[in-house]
């Protein structure tokens, strides 16, 4: 009996032993610099989509697969009431998103402009003062093909 223990003793042993180095292999150590470089991910090229409305203009940068890299807002810029909608706000805007993503190695961008705001021209040009270059630009604001059911005629 003591023989099948010796024997048994051994192979448990061994057995956790190279499950403990099996795991100790599959998981890498990483310290916590290389973790910071890759929650902070290197992309050289994405997606500015501008969005204009009459009350606001808003920046998001991308990357291709459309994970969000960067943004900004007028009112995250610092403006308020109707100086969120001026054509000067999109620039502020623009520059602060693009900022953002050269800090992540971006260095060149599509640009997809949607709406009808103040700020559409005057958003591209911020992109491009801040360093960004601009490959195509798209306007991708909806258009209605047919609209929406008109009222019915006023019977008097």
């Amino acid at each position: 009996m003591a023989d099948e223990m010796e024997n048994q003793a051994p192979d448990a042993a061994g057995a956790e032993g190279a499950t403990a180095t099996d795991t100790a292999a599959s998981e890498p150590q990483i310290d916590s610099a290389a973790r910071r470089r890759l929650r902070g991910r290197h992309v050289p090229a994405g997606i500015a989509h501008i969005t204009a409305t009459f009350n606001n203009t808003m920046v998001s940068i991308t990357d291709p697969r459309g994970g969000c890299i960067s943004w900004c807002s007028s009112g995250r810029a610092g403006f308020k009431g109707s100086r969120k909608s001026t054509a000067f706000a999109a620039t502020v805007v623009a520059q602060d998103a693009a900022r953002q993503a050269i800090g992540r190695g971006m260095h060149e961008v599509e640009v997809r402009v949607q709406g009808a705001g103040a700020g559409r021209e005057s958003a591209v040009r911020g992109l491009q003062s801040a360093g960004l270059n601009i490959s195509i630009i798209k306007d991708v604001t909806p258009i209605p093909h047919n609209g929406c059911r008109a009222r019915k005629r006023r019977r008097v």
